[in-house]
């Protein structure tokens, strides 16, 4: 069995000695494709393969179609709007993701940029404190609760979010939970966005909601771009002097943003979430792991196209 690991941005040494270690243990071949400049290189790569390993690598279905013995594909993260699920059904592909092995990189990302924006980027003049300050976390996962956990640390007062659940379900000694998104937005003085990328959630984020912000509120999106109405967002922020946007991962109409709202905004220069030591070995061998379990006993848990 042939396991490929292809990474644009690869992983970091120690986690791809220990990938390696897990899949030859197993009695497996491991294949490396890194630093890869053209799909070209990709479709060539995987074409013997048996199962692959990606980060935030497009495994379209290009991709799926020219792996002819691909029997599943790990993305080393939560996220998984890089994976096309449907053609992976098609072709009888098991796509899974590894939940929960990059979330704390994330959640103290969100912190920091709470911080960040807090003290005006670290620029000179007065800024403010995040103790006794709501933040509301619009939903409440992995890396939602790992915020909210941060947050009351730092004597924040907690408000959560969550679809699938009622707010008293959510409800703790120090977590306030709510029924809805409108009920989150009008308390939140920092909102932290966790919200995955799904066809139905693409833009959900918008003036209607971001209007219900209390003064002084600045959003925190650590989750995906795509997820905020863009041209809404530029909208409210002209409308309401008073709001911050900062994003991991800059929205396609930054360099506007910038041009009008200065510091009021910020992002990352590049995608920051789970860019830390511990994230890049936690997602890398869980990957591994997780094709191992599959391929020799059938292990289908964190199966995404069910």
């Amino acid at each position: 069995m042939k396991v490929l690991v292809a990474t644009e941005k690869p992983f970091a040494k120690t986690a791809v000695d220990g990938i390696r270690n897990i899949v030859e243990k197993a009695g497996m071949q491991l294949a490396l494709l890194e630093n890869y400049t053209e799909k070209a290189q990709l479709l060539q790569a995987v074409a013997d393969a048996d199962a692959l390993i990606v980060r935030s690598d497009k495994v379209t279905r290009e991709v799926v179609e020219a792996a002819k013995n691909l029997k599943i594909v790990v993305r080393a993260g939560s996220g998984y709007d890089n994976l096309d699920l449907e053609a992976c059904t098609e072709k009888q592909v098991v796509a899974m993701n590894t939940p929960g092995q990059n979330a704390n990189a994330v959640a103290e990302l969100a912190i920091g940029m709470m911080i960040y924006m807090a003290r005006n980027q670290f620029q000179p003049g007065t800024g403010t404190e995040l103790r006794g300050k709501t933040l509301g976390v619009h939903a409440y996962g992995d890396i939602g609760r790992l915020v909210a956990g941060l947050a009351t640390g730092l004597g924040m007062k907690v408000c959560v979010y969550h679809h699938r659940f009622k707010g008293s379900e959510l409800q703790t000694d120090t977590i306030t939970g709510v029924d809805s998104p409108e009920e989150l937005y009008k308390v939140s003085d920092y909102l932290s966005l966790h919200v995955p990328a799904r066809p139905q959630s693409i833009g959900s984020i918008g003036k209607s909601l971001l209007s219900l912000l209390p003064k002084g509120a600045c959003i925190i999106n650590t989750s995906r771009k795509e997820i905020m109405n863009e041209q809404e967002l530029e909208e409210i922020l002209a409308e309401r002097t008073d709001l911050k946007y900062a994003s991991d991962v800059a929205p396609n109409n930054q360099a506007i943003l910038e041009e009008k709202f200065g510091s009021r905004v910020y992002a990352t220069p590049k995608k920051m979430g789970a860019q830390t030591k511990e994230a890049n070995v936690n997602a890398g061998f869980a990957a591994a792991r997780q094709i191992v379990a599959f391929l020799k006993e059938g292990d289908r848990t964190f199966q995404l196209n069910k």
